[in-house]
């Protein structure tokens, strides 16, 4: 295959997302609090363009500096909020749950957490572990956590699997909408689309580095925008303490203009100081989509070190959420 031929195909597809993303933004609007708001898919929701990563929370080690950093964002319009039932051992709810608890900030986000049980009984136990956490009686978006095992689909979709338990749980009001999350590979997630099931959302890694290598964006992105699927991406700088402005020399702020130039409904940012919510905010305050030029040059910058998926830790290797299946090799 012509080489310099495969890579003009490729950009064509990079700026064909783009072209979506243009359109997501004229859906796109101010909150009162000044940060922008697009459409979570097809379910009437708006979310704030960026959200506050539920694992970087629970990694700060002043609890009541979390807290301020959690309200901080609120007041500023950053109300997409996002988290897990495994993250920091179930400390990240609990923390988030503290923080939403005080003055009425629950009812002012848009609460997202993720199961890890692939089974009902599990999945249901995760759930009530959660709302206890969490503070609440109630979470926006449940989605079912690490999608990366060629069984997770028919697990989740079994007669006692955990999709029975979210449907419960939403006709109980205790969820209101569902979704799934992954980063391994794109086919776990084609083959989780592929199930008979209107999803609400799907969550994935969206950088630089994706558009070079088993990329989400080229091969998921559009079936959501397709089916009009809210996507949330993730992982702009690749990983938690953000390896590609060090070892690219790119600056935070762009790489995540970069990911919502896409047609992404929101972008989750892991934040870990006060100094790194303010950054992020001014961003999605003045955000401008970047152009087709801005985006070849980032995409040749990136090339070479995304050639082996290195740098995308979580695509290659055992990283990533195996709690599932390292319980089920226990029992």
């Amino acid at each position: 295959m012509n080489v310099e031929s495969t890579r003009r195909e490729f950009l064509q597809t990079v700026i064909a997302g783009l072209a979506l993303g243009r359109s997501m933004l004229l859906a796109q609007e101010s909150s009162p609090a000044g940060l922008p708001t697009r459409p979570l898919g097809k379910t009437g929701e708006r979310v704030s363009i960026i959200g506050l990563g539920g694992w970087d929370i629970g990694a700060i080690r002043d609890e009541k500096e979390a807290i301020a950093i959690m309200h901080e964002a609120i007041d500023n319009g950053l109300t997409f909020f996002d988290n897990c039932w495994d993250y920091h051992n179930g400390g990240s709810e609990e923390r988030m749950g503290k923080a939403l608890a005080q003055n009425g900030y629950r009812d002012k986000v848009f609460l997202m957490t993720k199961v890890c049980g692939r089974d009902y009984k599990t999945a249901r136990q995760n759930l009530e572990d959660s709302l206890r956490r969490l503070r609440t009686d109630r979470i926006d978006l449940w989605q079912f956590h690490g999608i990366q095992w060629n069984d997770d689909p028919d697990l989740i979709f079994a007669e006692n699997g955990a999709l029975k338990c979210a449907l419960e749980a939403r006709k109980a009001g205790k969820v209101r909408y569902i979704g799934f999350t992954g980063h391994k590979n794109p086919r776990f997630h084609l083959a989780m689309l592929a199930k008979p099931f209107e999803w609400d959302t799907v969550q994935m890694p969206i950088n630089i580095l994706d558009a070079h290598y088993e990329s989400f964006q080229k091969q998921v992105l559009p079936v959501c925008v397709e089916r009009k699927i809210g996507a949330i991406g993730m992982k702009a700088l690749a990983s938690q303490g953000g390896r590609l402005p060090r070892e690219l020399g790119i600056p935070a702020p762009l790489l995540r203009r970069f990911a919502l130039s896409l047609p992404i409904s929101s972008l989750i940012c892991g934040i870990q100081s006060g100094e790194n919510l303010r950054q992020d905010i001014e961003m999605a305050r003045n955000f401008r989509p970047l152009s087709d030029e801005e985006v070849q040059e980032l995409l040749a910058k990136a090339a070479g070190p995304a050639a082996s998926g290195q740098i995308e830790q979580y695509k290659v290797g055992n990283y990533g959420c195996d709690w599932w299946h390292n319980l089920a090799k226990r029992a």
